[in-house]
């Protein structure tokens, strides 16, 4: 058998026999053969990696970051491909060194700014990708996320339906805010502009990764909001472990003295003591509608655009009519 018959067999470039296609298939998997990466690239052929572009910072909580990171490999895995995690650059020089080297085939972005300098990056490029937050400008781009408006609204309407009048909110650390993250000022507006709707008074403390600010954070809306009846948290997992410590330990009950709803959770807030009412975050649906969106470029179609995932409210118990000022 000539060496452009296998070549032939295993690109599928051209029509071979399928006995012959079934002989270089059997003698590919006895030899345990992988085609060369660089080989590919030379020839203008996928490479079956897809970039991962998600920034370590400081601030980061690892383990929500990790949970991104294997769902964004779980759904590449399953067409095949390879995850190369762009983690130690910023956001700019790790995607324009693998484009330009042919090493992945497309990417996908997390941890978006509301002004993403990837944007203007994946344009100039031409490299298909998905992000997951909804950068400005970017309506040309596949970008898929949580509705965080629709959610910061629901949040406050089950809160004012049930009579609550002063809410306070435990939010993600300062630094956030600070580079613009995408959700967090998708997630305040809203909530703020939706409160102010609905005649709520509402301040929101943020906090950063240690576990005592938590319980700061709490201490500090109740002492500037001394009628809170209702509490918001939309922070990392350890944060709401530490106000809800905070909480127990000032001889509180929940649902009895003070209501409290975890929105946009990047965990199972019903796992919590007590269990709390919660709006999900869809971590494993968002990471594979990108990855989706971003194999659709890279097949040719340009089938995606921004696309929002609708909220979903849990109910646990945590949220009921006010009985009394905390």
């Amino acid at each position: 058998m000539s060496i452009s018959t296998v070549s032939y067999a295993l690109s599928g470039k051209r029509s071979i026999a399928s006995t012959t296609r079934q002989r270089v298939t059997e003698a590919v998997d006895r030899l345990g053969y992988r085609p060369h990466a660089g080989a590919r690239m030379l020839a203008g052929a996928r490479t079956n990696i897809l970039a991962l572009s998600a920034p370590v910072r400081p601030d980061n909580h690892q383990p929500t970051q990790m949970r991104f990171v294997t769902a964004v490999v779980e759904a590449a895995r399953r067409r095949d491909y390879d995850v190369l995690l762009l983690a130690t650059d910023d956001e700019v020089s790790g995607i324009r060194r693998v484009a330009s080297s042919s090493l992945v085939d497309g990417v996908v972005a997390i941890g978006v700014a509301t002004v993403d300098e990837r944007v203007d990056l994946v344009r100039e490029l031409a490299l298909p990708a998905g992000f997951i937050g909804i950068p400005q400008g970017a309506d040309d781009l596949a970008c898929i996320d949580l509705d965080f408006e629709t959610a910061a609204a629901m949040s406050v309407d089950r809160l004012a339906d049930a009579g609550h009048r002063v809410v306070g909110v435990v939010g993600h650390p300062a630094s956030y805010q600070e580079r613009d993250t995408g959700f967090i000022r998708r997630f305040d507006d809203a909530f703020a502009a939706r409160a102010q709707v609905r005649g709520l008074e509402t301040v929101t403390i943020p906090t950063d990764l240690s576990r005592a600010s938590g319980g700061r954070a709490f201490d500090e809306l109740r002492a500037r909001l001394p009628g809170m009846t209702a509490l918001v948290l939309h922070c990392s997992e350890p944060t709401a472990e530490a106000v809800l410590q905070r909480i127990r330990q000032l001889g509180l009950e929940i649902p009895r003295d003070l209501s409290v709803l975890a929105a946009a959770a990047s965990y199972a807030a019903d796992e919590l003591e007590p269990a709390l009412d919660m709006i999900p975050l869809p971590i494993d649906e968002m990471c594979r509608r990108a990855v989706e969106a971003a194999f659709e470029r890279i097949d040719g179609r340009l089938d995606r655009g921004v696309e929002l995932i609708a909220p979903v409210y849990l109910a646990q118990g945590s949220v009921t009519v006010p009985t009394r000022a905390s």
